[in-house]
């Protein structure tokens, strides 16, 4: 991925996983009353920690895997 790509996909990644992983959080954790409210404050929360965290941590992981990729496939 190069230029905005390496950003934008990472957030899009963080708001996928954030929405699914608050969905079941919330649910298991409080009656479903206050579900819709809380749901989307976790998400709202968060989705920018996950974003920030994304776009920090890809490089770092494509490096590993590719790392990890080359070891697997015995390259160096």
């Amino acid at each position: 991925m190069e230029g905005k790509a390496k950003i934008i996909f990472p957030i899009f990644i963080a708001a996928i996983v954030v929405f699914i992983v608050s969905a079941f959080i919330t649910f298991f954790n409080i009656d479903l009353r206050d579900f819709v409210p809380r749901r989307l404050s976790a998400f709202l929360l968060g989705w920018q920690v996950a974003a920030v965290t994304a776009v920090v941590a890809l490089p770092f992981a494509q490096a590993a895997t590719r790392r990890i990729v080359g070891l697997i496939e015995g390259e160096t």
